[in-house]
């Protein structure tokens, strides 16, 4: 919202010598956010007069049209003589008055006017134009035109008002009275301590029966509607300077004196108004859902095709208007050829929610549909309408129409009941009753009652709904820097949950190994499960949509680690970085289709556990997951040798690196499941409370998953889920203890058949093996015609060693011996050679 400070002080006496810093300060204080102040003529100086335009001589031979003139400045040139001018515009005729700025004057941008020769003759000054002044499009798009009223040689400076403050606030959702010059002047006032001239005060004739009828087939949507007729206009009436320039410093553009008014008024009261030709109008204005189907073209020219939850405007024709969006193009008001001359104003309130979600529905933000949305004032429209019409009969020569239609739904006011010293209590601060009462009554509130208060919330505060609203609105105009800095006394706790620590360990151990940590929204959409080659049966399409994403490609919560990580792979490779390893922990969302509906907990006490599990038995099942992907290189080639590429063993890598934060040991064997290549993909298990459960996969991603995503060949990526981890291990990891006694190695060759997995196999020899065991690593897998079909080796070494003592051959021997003899027995494994 863009607030000159000249139209301000219109409604609050403020003192002369605040400027528009000072009054910044004070909303700021109050909790607005006036984002800056700009200063509007600050690098403008005169002479800039009305002139009158003499003659015209055009020039030719030129590459575009030129023109001499002789314009009549008075004596603000000191001689009274005809000002010669070169111009090239050509919306001005001989007799017009225009706006000439003279030798010595500077315009916006340092700019600096003196008498040159330019096209064979002497220019002393220039005709002026709206953006040359630096007051923004005025819609002509051309040299100012001014009424021919003003006299010549006036300071026209001061008539276009091009000295001013502008106050540029943002308006967050919650303040909607803000987007009015009403709602800041109370702010304003309040902050000053001054009295409010309400613009809002008007006295307004009750509904009548001569009023334009109006039919409401929906009151949910639309509450209130006020129609007012003006009839007599004046088709050659044009908005006078001071309303074009209030309308140009608001940010808006003039557009013709009836949609002038309307978008003044609107600023002004922070009504939204629409005006409609009354000869355009066929019957009785009605409000209602829109049919599915229903068409209607608005004044942005676009057909749209309506939703059945649209609210529209009607006439006996069918839609005439989105209601509190945009209006239809076949009862705009004619500003071309200015033959409307009786108008139909509304001045309506629907409900906030319908209008919000037909303006995203059809990509069609206004400055309508940002204040319906926000919440209006359903008190302010019968004197919004009363204000437009006095100033159509003003301004346009028009005549007030006897009929007032007022249709209203019965609601009695929001009240709130909120003990005396809730503002204290929540602020920390002793503000007493007094205070209190009295900073509600500046609100606008009605207050009663000594220690429990009974609070009437003014009808343009609908944000106000709880006991803490009234507490914020207490503490904000006591002023937020008057509250103490306290430091907040935390009871002694247990420090991290084991949960916490294994995803801290995780993170820092995956870093340590060379992964960067890639941070992601939870947010897919479900096209991405497609390209991960998903099953239509799979349980990670079952998603969890959202009623209001942040983006309507990506309107679902994430059941996969994996999307996010694969973007973020795409777009680094995509500018330049090819080796790449990114890891990121976080939550998954699985919905099992037996959560409940949450109820809404209350504000003014602490949930109790009954609610607290309710709200948790109404969430999806989350579980904590890590995930890395890896591209290109994983060993950099240099002078200490050739280098390697990622490729599948290293996702398994990362899966074991996670694992042993967690203190499990993991079982891989072969699986086929998306997205990963169906001969390179690793199922990881561990033991969770007795049984084996699958806790993730690893692998190199199939070939179409890389070509529908875009990725780098041969791409790779493992997920592994944290919380089945902690249940696995066994809590806190406990320090290794290391033996001072030397260590036995012993290395065995197995030949087994090739669909046996060398995990069944290491599981049997650590089992075999016993306490004396150390360690055992796989160091060769061999295939070959001496070992006959379907037949491969695998070579082991074996590490014992003992914590108390020295091992002998034979203690070392008989181990090994016993861990191949139950490889044999499970496995079919026998000696080779």
């Amino acid at each position: 919202m863009r607030v000159p400070l000249s139209w301000l002080r219109e409604y609050v006496d403020l003192p002369a010598t605040e400027t528009g810093r000072d009054v910044q300060a004070r909303l700021v204080s109050a909790g607005l956010e006036v984002e800056r102040v700009e200063q509007l003529g600050a690098d403008l100086k005169g002479p800039l007069v009305v002139g009158r335009v003499l003659t015209i001589e055009e020039l030719e031979g030129f590459k575009k049209p030129i023109r001499f003139c002789t314009v009549d400045v008075g004596q603000a040139n000191g001689t009274g003589e005809p000002q010669e001018i070169v111009c090239g515009a050509r919306n001005f005729a001989v007799g017009d008055k225009v706006v000439v700025v003279l030798p010595g004057a500077v315009l916006p941008g340092d700019f600096a006017i003196a008498a040159r020769k330019t096209y064979g003759k002497t220019s002393h000054g220039m005709i002026c134009s709206g953006d040359e002044l630096g007051m923004g499009d005025d819609g002509s798009g051309g040299i100012i035109v001014l009424p021919p009223e003003h006299e010549v040689g006036t300071d026209a400076i001061e008539l276009l008002e091009l000295v001013d403050e502008v106050l540029d606030i943002a308006v967050t959702p919650d303040r909607g009275y803000a987007l009015s010059m009403r709602g800041v002047a109370r702010e304003t006032a309040t902050a000053y301590g001054l009295p409010l001239r309400d613009p809002a005060l008007l006295d307004v004739p009750g509904p009548n029966a001569f009023g334009h009828p109006v039919r409401i087939a929906d009151p949910l949507g639309c509450d209130r509607f006020t129609a007012r007729t003006v009839t007599g206009l004046s088709p050659e009436a044009r908005s006078p300077i001071w309303l074009r320039r209030r309308l140009q410093k608001a940010g808006m553009r003039p557009i013709s004196l009836a949609v002038d008014i309307t978008n003044y008024v609107m600023l002004e009261l922070g009504q939204p108004l629409h005006a409609y030709d009354r000869s355009r109008i066929q019957g009785t204005i009605g409000v209602r859902r829109a049919e599915p189907g229903e068409q209607l073209t608005t004044l942005d020219g676009v057909k749209r095709t309506l939703d059945a939850d649209d609210l529209v405007i009607t006439d006996d024709r069918g839609p005439i208007g989105l209601a509190g969006v945009m209006g239809g193009a076949d009862t705009e008001i004619d500003d071309i050829e200015g033959t409307t001359t009786e108008v139909v104003v509304e001045a309506a309130h629907f409900d906030p929610v319908s209008i919000a979600r037909a303006a995203r529905r059809h990509k069609l933000a206004s400055e309508a549909s940002k204040r319906f949305e926000r919440g209006v004032d359903p008190e302010a429209a019968a004197a919004a309408a009363q204000r437009t019409v006095d100033l159509l009969v003003l301004l346009a020569g028009g005549t007030a129409d006897a009929g007032v239609t007022q249709i209203s739904s019965p609601s009695a006011p929001h009240t709130i009941t909120i003990p005396a010293n809730h503002p204290d209590r929540v602020a920390g601060v002793d503000y007493g009753r007094e205070t209190v009462v009295r900073r509600l009554q500046e609100v606008g509130c009605d207050v009663y009652g000594q220690d429990e208060l009974i609070v009437t919330v003014p009808s343009w505060r609908p944000d106000l709904t709880d006991p803490n609203d009234l507490a914020e609105e207490v503490i904000r105009l006591e002023g937020y820097e008057n509250l103490p800095s306290t430091l907040p006394e935390p009871p002694a706790g247990l420090g991290l949950t084991d949960r916490q620590r294994l995803h801290r360990r995780v993170g820092r151990a995956l870093a340590g190994a060379g992964y960067v940590e890639a941070l992601n929204y939870p947010f897919i959409g479900t096209e991405v499960l497609d390209q991960l080659g998903l099953e239509a049966d799979d349980p990670r399409r079952t998603v969890v949509t959202l009623v209001n994403p942040l983006s309507d490609e990506e309107p679902a919560m994430r059941t996969t680690l994996l999307p996010g990580l694969l973007g973020a792979l795409r777009r680094n490779d995509g500018r330049g970085s090819h080796d790449l390893a990114l890891f990121e922990t976080g939550l998954v969302f699985r919905p099992t289709g037996e959560e409940g509906k949450a109820a809404r907990l209350p504000v003014d006490r602490r949930p109790t556990a009954e609610e607290i599990a309710g709200i948790d038995a109404a969430l999806p099942r989350q579980p904590r997951r890590a995930a890395v992907v890896l591209a290109g290189a994983r060993e950099q080639a240099g002078w200490w040798g050739r280098g390697r590429p990622a490729d599948w063993a290293d996702a398994v890598e990362a899966a074991r690196t996670v694992a042993r934060e967690a203190g499990v040991e993991l079982t891989v064997r072969g699986d086929r499941h998306a997205p990963w290549h169906p001969g390179r993909c690793a199922a990881l298990y561990v033991v969770v409370d007795g049984e084996e459960t699958l806790v993730g996969h690893a692998g190199e991603l199939h070939p179409r998953v890389i070509k529908a995503l875009h990725l780098p060949e041969r791409s790779c990526a493992m997920e592994i889920e944290l919380d089945l981890l902690e249940r696995a291990g066994a809590g806190a990891l406990a320090a290794p203890r290391i033996s001072t006694f030397p260590v036995a190695t012993q290395d065995v060759a197995l030949v087994v058949g090739r669909d046996v997995s060398a995990a069944e196999v290491e599981a049997a020899l650590r089992e075999g093996a016993g306490e004396l065991l150390e360690a055992v690593r796989l160091f060769d897998v061999y295939e070959g015609e001496q070992l006959g079909e379907g037949r491969k080796s695998l070579a082991y070494a074996l590490r014992f060693r003992a914590a108390d003592r020295t091992l002998t051959v034979d203690e070392a021997s008989a181990a090994r011996d016993a861990a191949v003899g139950l490889a044999g027995e499970r496995t079919g494994a026998v000696l080779r050679g």
